[in-house]
């Protein structure tokens, strides 16, 4: 008969003596690893706790705290040391074990707990090589960050310091094997040259005498064993591409770029690739522990050994990277496995397949490993990509040939001259620049697209909720941007293909979900710099024209009538428009993305005419265009864009002239700004709010305090802070749109007669006849004089100045009063001469001498009894004028590119390994609580039940000054802060 085991582990729920439970609060645990000193290294039972009695990567960090190995750093670190050379050799030793990898559990995990438990409290346990081996990377991962943050003498002694070479039964090593494939260093592209085999060879591993005394250091033992468990045959490949008794073989995990190998992976596979991916992440986290002013100065070891080919050889560079690419790529058209039950009676249940494509699923089943490994795939990769500090920088390029040195900066850290990776500087960088087959850019491209859908009909469901969201968004965006910077053949492949329009709509979309959540900020920055970096390619801008692909889910409120060229610029100015100037930082790169894809927009629609206009009034308006030293940037981008298409697209964009047309004071207003004048409107600003809150109250009017009124742009009270210019700048009624026209032609409502810009909502298309008489009511006033920042030419053009005008140029004291204190939020003082400086330099003639062109035939039109009645002849008259003849000759169309700075590499660099941090720390804390300088965390109390979310809480748009100190993952999310 046989007899139940006396004691049974709490796996069933019965408190005993459970060795889990001792480990934590017992004298002999953890405590004694900071309370005794110089624990001998030959104590095997005390060692052996750490690789063989945890059964997670949870239980590892849960039993062992940060506290608790920090501890142990300050008042034992003598036993620090011994702990990470046991386990290390524990490691080294287990990785050459005949009975590593030990054969797979049970596929049904209730099963494989079970036989564990009843295994280990029977004492008939045999040996878990697996098992141990995953636990000896756990407990290093949990140790070495603490280590990094220390910086002391320790990590250099333990990590670092080389020591006499010692012979050992097995070392990790690999022989110069025949690549599995071959990327071409050169830019042909020959048939069948670079073609992959169609089967991997195996590493053999080979024993060499090294004359040199020294072994390498520990780290770099670390990676590289780490690297041979990411191509361990049983471990994380199939046992079937063992050859003879050689357990590693560099074969890529996955069919794609380099392998046209199919490799039946399991969930397993995948979760001991979860594991050494990251620990992979761990050994590369010392970046997170530097401040963002040394980032790019020091050297971080790790990565700096893995990505240079003289320490990393190309036959394991290029499966390295190859894994991780075609890992992420292929989850764009991953399918979960159907078989989620177990067999029964030797019958497959197939139900388990059906029930996962059901609603709210994910709700139901566990989750499946695999969107934790492209997550964590794409996190070590675009680390990787992204390495450029001290000798990783990229380097300058001359003419074809690559200079030996740092390309150096101009004044203000841009780069001037154009830079590339080489296999020095960063092995990754280079060979992902060399891709150059069609066949491999569409599968990068196709990989991409597939994630970026799957999360679009996931979030935009008909069903809110039945499908989960794609992970791995943020890292998905990242490693398209490296891609895009890095490989040309892929940039001009993208944007020569009309796909480049499926890749700006998601581009938008996510920027336009994300704009009111100051912890995605980050994020919307980022797609800001890759719009600008695809629209600087000369065959964008062809692409504008091509309608918005239908199969793309786009909620109604931001859907518009028109082709890509409408999206694009409603995109902008909804994320301009509703945000009250928080995404900032965005409109730069926008509207120079505008800007170069201007000379090809053509058919612009009414609602895309509005809202440039809508644009330019609230930029132009002198309370915001004081605030702040950069604001007339923005105004002279939109006027860039106004006159790109005024010189190339003319009579396509009808709606555009007649929308310029009708706000043509608004221009010439500008034309004759001053800071007098500028000054002037928000001192009436001000005055007309206290006005309204005295009427408001109740309150009697100051003795001797009169209203300043009478201005024809005076705006109300409501808007007199710079931001709010920005406030539902949407519902503002700036010469607002409408059809005219039983066809939809398009045609403009009434404006009104003192040009305010009361907030009112955007009105629905009214009908035909409203639009009609409205127009027939319009009275457009004549152009004013000459302005001092006008040519000659256009100067000659317009009218003579009135007599008897008011001299607002003459600055008060009451003004002086209102400079100095202070315009914008950050106190910003402007000055005549800081004015005059932008505003002379102002492309305000093209848009002067059109107006001054067409205004006159405009009323002339206007005033006849015939075109008064039917707008649509005058849409037809600007289709078909020609003021060629009256217009300077266009200048050359020069896209401005994204220029890349030392400031931009950090904030980006921040972002990467944020996003890493928040990741670890949110699954298993695993840099909780230590001194994270890269940037700032702050802890938001989130509900219990969507720790699955805050892997997206990214790049709040302030910086935290400090890092506090993460006190544990449950019921908070972590938000961090960009380095800048």
């Amino acid at each position: 008969m046989f007899s139940l085991p006396k004691r049974l582990s709490t796996s069933f729920g019965i408190i005993g003596d459970d060795p889990k439970l001792a480990f934590r609060t017992q004298p002999s645990g953890i405590r004694r690893l900071a309370e005794a000193r110089n624990i001998p290294a030959t104590d095997d039972k005390y060692w052996s706790q750490f690789v063989e009695l945890f059964d997670s990567a949870s239980d590892v960090y849960s039993l062992i705290s940060s506290n608790d190995i920090r501890r142990a750093l300050n008042e034992a670190p003598e036993n620090l040391k011994t702990l990470i050379d046991v386990i290390s050799a524990r490691l080294f030793r287990t990785m050459g074990d005949h009975t590593f990898p030990s054969p797979p559990q049970s596929a049904f995990p209730p099963v494989a707990n079970i036989a564990a438990t009843w295994a280990s409290v029977s004492g008939s346990s045999a040996r878990d090589s697996t098992k141990e081996l995953l636990n000896c990377l756990r407990v290093l991962g949990r140790v070495i960050p603490i280590l990094y943050e220390s910086e002391g003498p320790l990590e250099e002694e333990i990590l670092w310091k080389r020591k006499k070479k010692q012979a050992s039964p097995h070392e990790p090593t690999s022989d110069d094997q025949e690549a599995q494939f071959v990327i071409e260093e050169d830019d042909s592209d020959e048939d069948g040259e670079d073609d992959p085999p169609e089967a991997a060879t195996p590493t053999r591993p080979s024993v060499a005498v090294s004359e040199e005394e020294l072994e390498p250091a520990l780290a770099d033992r670390l990676l590289s064993t780490a690297i041979d468990l990411m191509f361990c045959c049983g471990f994380t490949i199939p046992s079937k591409f063992k050859v003879d008794n050689h357990k590693v073989n560099y074969t890529i995990w996955e069919k794609g770029i380099g392998s046209t190998v199919e490799v039946q992976s399991s969930s397993q596979l995948d979760a001991n690739k979860i594991e050494v991916l990251r620990f992979f992440e761990v050994l590369l986290s010392k970046t997170i522990y530097m401040s963002p002013s040394h980032v790019l100065l020091l050297t971080n070891p790790c990565i700096s050994r893995l990505v240079h080919n003289h320490r990393t050889p190309r036959r394991l560079v290029l499966p390295i990277l190859c894994s991780l690419l075609n890992t992420a790529m292929n989850s764009g058209s991953y399918k979960a496995p159907t078989a989620l039950m177990p067999t029964v009676g030797g019958v497959i249940n197939g139900v388990g397949g059906m029930v996962k494509e059901l609603p709210y699923n994910h709700l139901v089943w566990k989750e499946d490993n695999r969107p934790h490994l492209v997550s964590a795939s794409l996190g070590v990769l675009v680390a990787l990509l992204d390495y450029q500090s001290a000798e990783g920088r990229d380097v300058p390029v001359t003419g074809g040939n690559v200079a030996p040195a740092v390309a150096p900066n101009a004044a203000g850290g841009f780069i001037e001259v154009p830079v590339a990776p080489t296999a020095v500087t960063n092995s990754f960088r280079y060979f992902l620049a060399k891709l150059h087959r069609p066949a491999d850019l569409d599968y990068i491209l196709n990989g991409i697209l597939g994630i970026l859908e799957q999360h679009m009909n996931a979030t935009h469901n008909v069903l809110p909720g039945s499908r989960k969201g794609v992970p791995y968004v943020l890292e998905t965006f990242l490693f398209f941007w490296k891609m895009v910077e890095l490989n040309k053949k892929f940039r001009t492949h993208l944007t020569e293909s009309d796909k480049v329009v499926e890749i700006l709509v998601y581009l938008l979309l996510f920027c336009l979900e994300h704009k009111d959540k100051p912890q995605h900020h980050g994020l919307c920055r980022a797609l800001s710099y890759i719009i600008q970096t695809l629209s600087s390619e000369p065959a964008f801008g062809t692409k504008m024209t091509l309608p918005v692909p239908s199969r793309i889910v786009i909620p109604a409120k931001w859907a518009v009538p028109g082709c890509t060229a409408d999206f694009f610029i409603s995109a902008v100015y909804y994320t301009v428009a509703t945000t009250s100037g928080q995404l900032n930082f965005t409109y730069p790169a926008l509207l120079i993305a505008l800007a170069n894809a201007a000379p090809n927009m053509q058919h612009l629609q009414v609602p895309s005419a509005t809202r440039l206009i809508q644009l330019f009034t609230s930029f132009s308006n002198p309370n915001f265009l004081l605030a702040d030293d950069g604001h007339p940037r923005l105004v002279f981008l939109l006027l860039e864009i106004f006159n790109q298409i005024i010189y190339h697209q003319f009579q396509e964009n009808p709606n555009l002239i007649y929308a310029i047309l009708r706000s043509h004071k608004r221009f010439e207003d500008l034309g004759t700004f001053t800071l007098a004048k500028g000054l002037r409107e928000i001192k009436r600003i001000k005055e007309a709010k206290e006005e309204a809150e005295r009427i408001k109250t109740g309150r009697p009017r100051e003795k001797g305090k009169a209203l300043d009124v009478g201005s024809p742009t005076s705006t109300p009270a409501s808007n007199d802070s710079p931001s709010s210019r920005f406030t539902n700048l949407e519902d503002s009624s700036v010469d607002k749109l409408s059809l005219s026209r039983a066809s939809s032609e398009a045609a403009l409502s009434q404006p009104r007669d003192d040009d305010t810009e009361r907030p009112i909502p955007v009105p629905p298309t009214p009908s035909v006849g409203s639009a009609e008489r409205q127009f027939a009511n319009m009275q457009v006033s004549s152009p004013p004089a000459s302005m001092p920042g006008m040519s000659e030419k256009a100067r000659g053009k317009m009218k003579e100045p009135a007599t008897g005008q008011e001299d607002e140029g003459e600055m008060t004291p009451e003004l002086l009063s209102v400079a100095a204190a202070g315009v914008g939020r950050n106190g910003f003082v402007p000055t005549q001469e800081w004015v005059t400086s932008w505003q002379q330099g102002l492309p305000l003639d093209t848009v002067l001498l059109l107006i001054s062109e067409l205004l006159p035939k405009i009323q002339e039109l206007q005033n006849s009894s015939k075109a008064s009645s039917n707008i649509g002849h005058i849409i037809d008259f600007l289709r078909v004028a020609d003021i060629r003849g009256s217009l300077p000759t266009p200048p050359p169309i020069t896209p401005r590119r994204f220029q890349w700075s030392d400031a931009s590499l950090i904030w980006l660099s921040s972002m990467i390994w944020g996003e890493i941090f928040v990741k670890g720390t949110a699954s298993l804390a695993i840099w909780n609580g230590t001194n994270v300088r890269l940037f700032g965390v702050r802890h938001t109390p989130q509900p219990r039940g969507v720790s699955n979310f805050v892997g997206g809480l990214l790049g709040s748009p302030s910086p935290t000054a400090t890092s506090p100190t993460n006190t544990g993952s449950g019921g908070h999310s972590r938000r961090v802060s960009r380095a800048m």
